[in-house]
This record gives structure tokens, C-alpha cells and sequence, in this order.
């Protein structure tokens, strides 16, 4: 249950109404961030941003924003991902494994982990240990490094988001959450 109350997307008007209506308000994350009317807008276009112009590789994104989500013990944000991640071409054994907290599964490839070992890092202790850093370095363009340390960031900030303001989950997360092991 929401810890605030959800915007009411009814009482938005002039260019907060325009805004939403383009977007759409059907996830309650958009209807919580819709409390604030340029906290939405910057949130949704750095979102945007990172999942749809980066030349990060979308299965990487996707393994490393399941596991912020898993180590911030965020349900909505993992259970929003699998599903992003299934649709972009994360096998489905990945994204077992990474229920089971496992980043050293053989299912996952040497860049793969590296990538994990490297948000575990972010996520943990800040700053990415230099060993972390020259692992991804080894096989990541500049601007892909700077995506994959950008996306983590965005997502600790969206999990903290989600779990202290208490969003509730959408349609098929708690039947999700009976096998999620958060």
C-alpha cells in the first residue's frame, strides 16, 4: 500500500496535463511521480534515455537493472524487468539465476558477470573497485561504461523511489511474488 497519496491525474491541468496524457498514467510509478510535475518530466526522459538511446547493450542493461533491483529488494522494479528483459533477449535461465542471487551461475557469459560484478560494486560500495572498473573497461566502449555506471545509478534512485514511497505493485505482482524469493 502506497505510504503518499497517488496523484489524481483528473486534477492536472495546462502542460502537467499534456505531459500525462502523452505518457499515459496506467503504471503506479507515473501516478506517484506524477506528484511532481518536473520530477516526472526529467525522471521519464533520463528513463527513456537509458533504455531506449544508449548504445549499452540491452541484455547487459537489463541484467544489471535486475540485479539493483534484487540487491535494493525492490519487487516492483524486478518484476517491471523481467519482463524487459525477456522482450529484449534475456534467457530466461538468466534471469532464474538472478532470482536465486547467483552472478557467478555458468549460464551467464565472462562479459556478463563482469558487468554484475561491477553494479554489485556501484551498488554496494560507490565507487566500482578498480578491478571492477578495468573488467568492463576491457570490453565497453566509453560511452557504454558511462551508460552501464549512469543506468545503475538511475535505478538505485528508482528503487529507492519505489520502496520509500511505497508503490504499489501492478497487475500479476503478487502472484509474482510467491516464487520471486525478494
Amino acid at each position: 500500500m502506497s505510504r503518499i497519496p497517488y496523484y489524481e491525474v483528473d486534477n492536472a491541468t495546462g502542460k502537467h496535463a499534456e505531459f500525462l496524457g502523452k505518457l499515459g498514467t496506467q503504471l503506479n510509478i507515473y501516478r506517484m511521480l506524477a506528484n511532481s510535475e518536473y520530477g516526472l518530466k526529467g525522471f521519464v526522459r533520463m528513463g527513456n534515455a537509458l533504455l531506449h538511446r544508449c548504445e549499452l547493450d540491452p541484455g547487459l542493461r537489463e541484467l544489471a537493472i535486475l540485479r539493483v533491483g534484487r540487491l535494493s529488494r525492490a519487487a516492483y522494479e524486478v518484476f517491471q524487468h523481467e519482463r524487459i528483459a525477456r522482450e529484449v533477449g534475456v534467457a530466461e535461465e538468466k534471469i532464474a539465476a538472478l532470482r536465486d542471487a547467483t552472478i557467478e551461475a555458468p549460464v551467464f557469459s565472462d562479459h556478463e558477470k563482469a558487468v554484475l560484478r561491477f553494479t554489485d560494486d556501484v551498488v554496494r560500495n560507490v565507487r566500482a573497485s578498480n578491478k571492477a572498473l578495468k573488467a568492463v573497461e576491457a570490453f565497453l566502449s566509453r560511452g557504454a561504461l558511462v551508460e552501464l555506471t549512469l543506468t545503475i545509478g538511475y535505478y538505485m534512485m528508482v528503487c529507492r523511489f519505489l520502496e520509500t514511497t511505497g508503490v504499489d505493485g501492478e497487475e500479476g505482482q503478487a502472484e509474482w511474488l510467491k516464487t520471486a524469493k525478494l
